[in-house]
């Protein structure tokens, strides 16, 4: 691949990804101010190519902007999965922000080797990223970063993990604990239906709005704002293997594979809430 012409076309992909920004301020409102680090961030060439191919679904930009980052803040990132946001995090912080991973404990198997790909990723792009400092979340281990020290902490797709492990409650105390006074707290999260009652254990991957409202509020979190970047009305949430039927997971494999590419990610809420002064 000619190296030139990508670093050209991810440049053209931030200077759409910037004008669409703008463009959807309502007509006659003031436009938000433009990030151009964070912008460069999602655009940089060392980025994976199969993350940068879900940028269209996840919206990095908008959902970083309104959970309010800046390049100096201690942000905290939850079970990064492969790295997607890592790679953008790792690279916005890298000069003047401090980056904290909490991983989950090791002895599970899977989680044992998805942790140990992350790595492995991290480790190859270490000269373009953040310096990471490590901690643990997980059943025990509660201690995601000095308390009060952060400034933001986020977490995308995982609660209906705690929730199925038992320690939701746990975990978001665990953010409460490290956040400083006014301190952000961001949740991404697949949308469950609310014409059921939630599953406590979330075993689809579905997980109520109001519910995980219910659970951050219980750990003193004040809800400050939502977003509905994420949202995918196509989502009907009645799959055979809950919300791992869909991309990126795909479990079905090649079977109805186009129909639920055609559907795309699931239907993602976003949480903003506050850590009291």
């Amino acid at each position: 691949m000619n190296l030139k012409l990508t670093r050209f076309a991810r440049c053209t992909a931030a200077a759409v990804a910037l004008a669409a920004w703008f463009g959807a301020c309502p007509t006659g409102s003031a436009a938000p101010m433009a990030d151009t680090a964070l912008l460069a961030a999602v655009s940089d060439p060392g980025r994976s190519s199969n993350f940068t191919a879900r940028d269209k679904a996840r919206h990095p930009v908008e959902e970083l902007t309104f959970f309010g980052i800046s390049p100096t803040m201690s942000v905290v990132e939850l079970w990064p999965g492969g790295g997607y946001w890592t790679e953008i995090l790792g690279r916005y912080l890298v000069h003047g922000g401090t980056y904290y991973v909490a991983l989950s404990p090791p002895g599970n198997e899977e989680e044992d080797k998805t942790i140990e790909r992350w790595r492995a990723r991290i480790a190859g792009q270490k000269d373009r990223l953040a310096p990471i400092r490590e901690t643990t979340l997980g059943a025990g281990h509660f201690d995601i970063a000095p308390p009060g020290s952060a400034d933001l902490v986020v977490t995308f797709r995982n609660v209906h993990n705690w929730m199925d492990a038992g320690y939701a409650d746990q975990a978001l105390a665990a953010c409460f604990k490290a956040l400083k006074p006014g301190g952000i707290l961001g949740i991404e999260e697949h949308r469950g239906r609310t014409d059921k009652p939630q599953d406590p254990k979330a075993a689809d991957g579905y997980v109520r709005e109001d519910y995980t409202i219910a659970l951050a509020k219980k750990a003193g979190f004040v809800l400050i704002g939502s977003s509905e970047i994420n949202a995918n009305p196509k989502d009907t949430k009645d799959w055979v293997d809950g919300v791992w039927t869909l991309p990126p997971t795909l479990s079905q494999g090649d079977k109805d594979r186009a129909r639920y590419m055609a559907i795309g990610e699931a239907d993602n809420f976003v949480l903003k809430f506050r850590k009291p002064n």
